[in-house]
Order: structure tokens, then C-alpha cells, then sequence
């Protein structure tokens, strides 16, 4: 699954792993607003890999949380969603609005395919310094280059370069960030 090849989503293994995803991110979810410390806790045992000063607002989901990687500086406001059955790779002082949205999931295209329920994933990269507004959506495969911002209800299909602005679905360069 986390090498981009079809699973079976309905593998015991994958099911026991997304319940424990599930059992944590409602823990953190009815965690009291000023328990940084728990959620500290939570966040170390959901996700893969933890950077200093690190904040997410509740409610937050993931599928699995361990394919996700965030590093210093990352916030993330209210109902931001991390579809994660490949590694999602956030950088430092990163910044996600609310109702961000970052899938790694997808299916096949041939309906029959599709039918017979296998799955899978495509990882995302994104880099230091970047800001998605609120709904933004990153679709599986992409990466997005540092210090560029993701415009509040874009869709990213395509890979994003280093400092720019993109906006719209799809998604497409609208400035240069001097």
C-alpha cells in the first residue's frame, strides 16, 4: 500500500490500523482546548514523525496517521483531513486553513476495477513555508514547493513549483511570490 501498489482495504491488518487511527484522533478530538501536553501525546503515538511546536485543531481525521510527516512549526486549523496510505511529507512552518484537505487515496479508473474494491495511493510532498487555505484540496501524487500558497477552495492536480501562488480547480499559477 505505501509503495503506490493495489491493496485489499479490507485487509484485516489495514482494518485494525485504521480503528487505532480512528481510537486516537478521537482522543484528540475531545481533548479541553489548552491540553497541550496530551495532545503532544496523542500526535507522537498517531503520526510518523512530530516537528517542534506542532498544533492541530480539533477535529482533525486520518486514516492511518503513521504515513503522516510534519515538521516544526506546523499548524493545522479546524476539520483538516489527511487521506494517508502513502506518506504525506509536510516541511517546516507550514500552515493548512480550515477544512484543508490532503488525499493520497485513489482508485482505479475502469469501473470494474473499481467495483472489485482494491485501492491505491500516490504519496504527497509538501515543502517548507506553505500555506493551504481553508478547503483547499491536494490531490494523490502531488508536490508542492516551498513558500507557495494554495488558494482558499483550490484544487491541486499538478505539482506545485517554489514560491507561487496557484488558485482555482484545477489549481493553476496565478503569481510569483517576490
Amino acid at each position: 500500500m505505501v509503495a503506490g501498489e493495489r491493496y485489499d482495504p479490507s485487509d484485516p491488518e489495514l482494518v485494525a490500523a485504521r480503528e487505532r487511527a480512528r481510537e486516537l484522533t478521537a482522543r484528540y478530538d475531545d481533548t479541553a482546548p489548552g491540553a497541550d501536553g496530551e495532545r503532544r501525546e496523542i500526535l507522537e503515538r498517531l503520526l510518523g514523525s512530530v516537528g517542534e511546536d506542532v498544533s492541530i485543531e480539533p477535529p482533525f481525521h486520518c486514516d492511518y496517521g503513521e504515513h503522516v510527516h510534519v515538521g516544526d512549526g506546523f499548524y493545522a486549523n479546524v476539520d483538516c483531513v489527511i487521506l494517508d496510505v502513502c506518506r504525506v511529507e509536510i516541511g517546516d512552518d507550514c500552515l493548512l486553513g480550515p477544512g484543508a484537505h490532503v488525499y493520497t487515496a485513489t482508485h482505479p479508473l475502469d469501473p470494474a476495477e473499481r467495483a472489485a474494491g482494491e485501492e491505491y495511493g500516490e504519496p504527497v510532498a509538501i515543502g517548507d513555508r506553505v500555506w493551504l487555505g481553508g478547503r483547499a484540496v491536494v490531490n494523490p501524487g502531488v508536490s508542492i514547493g516551498d513558500d507557495s500558497v494554495v488558494a482558499s477552495g483550490a484544487v491541486v492536480t499538478e505539482d506545485v513549483p517554489e514560491g507561487v501562488v496557484v488558485r482555482g480547480n484545477p489549481a493553476r499559477v496565478a503569481t510569483e511570490i517576490e
